[in-house]
């Protein structure tokens, strides 16, 4: 809006899951995104210092806004408590920076949420769809193979992440970007309608190489348990 640039929230939402500069690229590279910039400067397509500029103007706005959207999902210190009594290390990853992910950690450690490891997009190379930050992870860890790994997240990038990864990759559809939507506006929405909604994003988690896909997190432990027999048996990614 600052820069004249009308964005929908499902313009915003499709590179969720990237770097957040690189998130910045690809919403400008977007053919109806672009227009409007060239019609806002003259002709011209945007550049990398462009770019640059968005990014720092962007961070400051970023970090002023998490606290208040730092509730864990529904699920998520039930979760940890299960993991850790079945011995099970928690890595978290982002594509946020360092400073924003110490914001993050710490609004989630406040409620329960505290990783063995953590690693953010700046720390690596590239980020989502790479498995640098998954690697990077293991390696702080001392966990392998990755097909003794479950990789989980809430967007495309996660996903595709976690088949570069080798690892198991699985997909949430409900509490996370695939919907988009807040804890009320989910509660609101009709049986059929969220049915629908949440049929379609399994579809496009499953094409776009998951594993399984899963509706919340709180099904996550009966999944792992069946995932085990599957490796107990020799099955891999």
């Amino acid at each position: 809006n600052r820069h004249h640039i009308k964005v929908s929230q499902k313009q915003a939402r499709v590179p969720m899951g990237l770097e957040k500069r690189t998130h910045i690229v690809a919403l400008a590279s977007m053919p109806e995104i672009a227009r409007q910039w060239r019609a806002n400067h003259g002709g011209s397509d945007w550049s990398e210092a462009d770019i640059d500029s968005l990014y720092a103007e962007f961070i400051p706005l970023q970090l002023q806004v998490l606290p208040d959207y730092g509730d864990l999902i529904p699920g998520m210190k039930s979760l940890m408590a299960w993991c850790r009594q079945q011995q099970i290390l928690v890595g978290a990853t982002t594509g946020y920076n360092r400073e924003m992910m110490e914001l993050v950690l710490k609004c989630a450690a406040e409620q329960g949420f505290v990783p063995d490891a953590a690693c953010c997009a700046e720390e690596v190379p590239v980020g989502r769809p790479a498995p640098w930050m998954i690697f990077r992870c293991l390696e702080h860890l001392g966990v392998f193979p990755p097909a003794a790994v479950v990789n989980v997240g809430d967007t495309i990038p996660d996903v595709v992440s976690g088949r570069n990864a080798g690892t198991w990759s699985i997909g949430v559809v409900q509490t996370g970007n695939m919907l988009g939507l807040s804890r009320d506006e989910l509660a609101g929405l009709e049986a059929t309608e969220l049915a629908r909604r949440c049929n379609a994003a399994r579809e496009e988690m499953l094409e776009a190489g998951a594993h399984f896909v899963i509706d919340s997190i709180e099904q996550l432990p009966l999944l792992i348990d069946s995932l085990n027999q599957r490796m107990a048996r020799g099955e891999k990614p």
